[in-house]
């Protein structure tokens, strides 16, 4: 029976042609953290951050304080990834779970309007995170969304990138 399961992995990457965005705006619904990486002078940086999806589906928010190793990389260098995932601990995973590797740049929204639609945005989706997001020492982060993998079913990828 073991040797069966493992004949149902797949050894190869195939192409896949799911729903991308689609399937983000799933994810964005069921999954509330997401792993940022940052280039930290050469040196790869990872972070849990809490994220929501815009609207329109053009970028991610988080929120981080000023004050942190990830921000100080992203203002040095604003191309980041994050990865959004619905991994469990289990061999059942492998097969069931899917994954997305956002590809963008990230931008801290200046105080303004537009500042405050994405900050509502982001505590609609974490009520607990409102003091936090609203601190004079908190930046609010947008990545603007230029490319994303979707994964599933261990090896199934379907790419798509932003129109422009």
């Amino acid at each position: 029976m073991a040797e069966t399961k493992k004949r149902s992995i797949p050894l190869q990457k195939t192409s896949g042609s799911a729903d991308v965005p689609a399937r983000l705006r799933a994810l964005n619904r069921s999954q509330r953290h997401a792993v940022l990486a940052t280039d930290g002078k050469g040196q790869p940086y990872t972070s849990l951050v809490a994220f929501a999806l815009t609207d329109d589906a053009s970028g991610i928010i988080f929120a981080t304080p000023k004050k942190t190793r990830k921000y100080r990389n992203m203002i040095r260098n604003n191309r980041v990834s994050l990865l959004i995932d619905t991994r469990t601990n289990s061999a059942r995973g492998y097969l069931q779970s899917e994954a997305m590797t956002i590809l963008g740049t990230a931008t801290p929204v200046r105080k303004s309007r537009k500042r405050d639609a994405l900050a509502g945005i982001l505590v609609k989706k974490h009520p607990a995170l409102e003091d936090f997001v609203q601190s004079s020492s908190t930046a609010l982060v947008f990545v603007t969304l230029e490319k994303v993998l979707h994964v599933g079913r261990f090896q199934i990828v379907s790419p798509w990138r932003k129109e422009i």
